[in-house]
């Protein structure tokens, strides 16, 4: 029986990396997305820093599951050679996170730009595997491959890119969770749970909204991962990554609050799937 094990962007608990710990321990989370730290994009911490932070989750028996870096979320335009430069170092980071996953994106105003797109995509894959990294994209409003159609086209045509399936993000661009779940449910490598209401663009927690998250996790059926990123209240670093307003439904008091709720209606979802805790895990 599958096995599903939670992961989150811990950074929307607190921008303290001392923080962000407790709030993976206080939810039994074994897995952190590396996005923002003590202030910090991932893609901006030095290598020394990251040696630091590393012996930091060690001591709490903490991993990073993938660094969620903003990786392709710049102008097609832009000169490709600092993109390189950029997943060079994020590559030497994941190899001290001991981890082999990098999220990242594939460009702005890039929808006319398919070669491009695909040529760039090709050759950091390529870049990617001399560090023994994987390269997961998430489908985002705003970039080439937001709406269902061009991340197939990517999906086909990148040999060796990861797919992350964000059911919120295709809801944000007019797609329906009935049609994304069945062209890429079992071709997303691991989830992002957000969720969030169509009609209004509101952020609500996993099951609330039309993201179909009962169904999302109905229909895993091997060991996945599932990244809580609750986008439920505005934290620090949210305008490095989107530059849209957040609309929210339900108000917390708190960036903990926010946090701890999107972890609850996560289990939630699992417990009425039949899923049961075991140790850091969920099994059925």
């Amino acid at each position: 029986m599958p096995k599903i094990t939670l992961c989150a962007f811990s950074d929307e608990s607190s921008s303290v990396f001392e923080e962000q710990i407790e709030a993976l321990l206080r939810n039994n989370i074994p897995y952190m997305e590396m996005r923002n730290v003590d202030g910090k994009n991932v893609k901006k911490l030095t290598l020394d820093e990251a040696k630091a932070y590393k012996k930091r989750l060690d001591d709490k028996g903490l991993a990073v599951w993938s660094l969620g870096s903003p990786l392709g979320k710049s102008e097609i335009a832009d000169d490709f050679q600092i993109v390189e430069d950029t997943l060079r170092h994020l590559c030497e980071l994941a190899q001290i996170f001991e981890t082999n996953k990098i999220r990242m994106f594939s460009f702005h105003h890039a929808t006319e730009e398919r070669e491009e797109v695909l040529s760039r995509l090709r050759r950091m894959v390529e870049i990617a595997g001399e560090y023994g990294v994987g390269l997961y994209h998430e489908n985002e409003k705003g970039i080439y491959g937001d709406i269902a159609a061009r991340v197939q086209d990517i999906i086909d045509n990148v040999p060796g890119l990861y797919h992350v399936y964000d059911p919120a993000n295709f809801l944000q661009v007019g797609e329906s969770a009935a049609d994304t779940l069945r062209l890429f449910h079992d071709r997303a490598d691991y989830f992002h749970i957000k969720d969030v209401i169509a009609e209004t663009g509101e952020l609500v927690p996993a099951g609330y909204g039309d993201g179909n998250i009962q169904k999302l996790v109905a229909d895993i059926k091997s060991d996945k991962v599932l990244t809580i990123e609750p986008h439920l209240k505005v934290f620090d670093g949210f305008a490095q990554i989107d530059e849209t307003q957040m609309k929210h439904k339900f108000h917390f008091q708190s960036n903990v609050e926010a946090f701890d709720a999107a972890v609850s209606a996560i289990k939630a979802v699992l417990l009425e799937n039949g899923y049961v805790a075991k140790e850091r895990s969920f099994v059925k």
